[in-house]
């Protein structure tokens, strides 16, 4: 499996003004679906992992792919 590209910060910060954007135009479900393709760092990651389980941070539709590179593709599982 090839491994996902990591975002740059100024796609992340693009990804978060257009979102903002869409929020400000009452968008609001679009706004956070499109919150949740930003990456979340990965010591968030793991602290919802460690506290709530990988079956709810699975559910709660994060991008993982910064956790997925800094711990492992296996992180999750473990």
């Amino acid at each position: 499996m090839a491994e996902a590209q990591l975002m740059t910060l100024q796609e992340k910060l693009r990804m978060g003004v257009e979102s903002i954007e869409l929020e400000k135009q009452g968008k609001l479900e679009e706004s956070k679906k499109l919150r949740r393709q930003i990456p979340l760092a990965p010591y968030l990651a793991k602290f919802i992992k460690d506290y709530l389980g990988a079956e709810a941070l699975l559910q709660m539709g994060w991008n993982l792919t910064e956790a997925e590179a800094e711990y492992g593709s296996d992180w999750l599982s473990r």
